[in-house]
């Protein structure tokens, strides 16, 4: 009884057309990535502009050496959308060096004597676990090197379907195996 008022996956999936609202979706997703991209070179061909103003004289130091450090995060943010738009998934190496440079921009400028203790020694427990996570990012395998186990569960499930639709089963436990083996890797 139960089975006839929920409609089976299939039928919700045509009903639906998963698919093409996915693609749209991802399709939307891409187009504001893309976006992104155009603003942050944008952004960066004017950083350079000012980059280059600020090498006339009188030079200033610290204002050519933020500038140089903000263009190489605006270089390293572009590097970050586009693997994005390549391969559909956040590099976490690309991640974690713009943190990096980042916080180290951040105490150039500033100036190591003129920041408090406290944040001295926040920045450095920080950094240490940035360079952590980088040691750590070389010996974690892949997960994009063709082997993908949301697709791997997604390819057993359907498989359970169809075999659902060929031989009914007439007992539920079976029904609850079969979901609780859905979720294993």
């Amino acid at each position: 009884m139960n089975s006839s008022i929920s409609p089976s996956p299939a039928q919700r999936e045509r009903w639906l057309n998963l698919g093409r609202i996915v693609q749209s979706l991802e399709l939307v997703q891409d187009l504001i990535i893309i976006s992104l991209c155009l603003g942050l070179f944008c952004f960066m061909v004017l950083q350079v502009r000012s980059m280059v103003l600020s090498l006339l004289p009188p030079l200033e130091f610290h204002v050519v050496t933020a500038d140089i450090l903000s263009l190489l995060i605006w270089v390293e943010l572009f590097r970050l959308l586009i693997i994005y738009l390549k391969e559909q998934r956040i590099s976490i190496g690309v991640a974690v060096e713009v943190a990096i440079v980042s916080i180290l921009r951040e105490i150039i400028v500033r100036g190591i004597l003129e920041t408090q203790w406290t944040q001295v020694l926040a920045t450095c427990a920080f950094l240490l676990v940035l360079g952590v996570l980088m040691a750590l990012r070389v010996w974690l395998p892949p997960t994009f090197e063709g082997i993908d186990p949301e697709q791997t569960i997604s390819q057993r499930h359907q498989h359970r379907i169809r075999s659902h639709r060929v031989q009914p089963e007439a007992s539920g436990a079976v029904e609850v195996a079969d979901i609780l083996s859905t979720y294993e890797l």
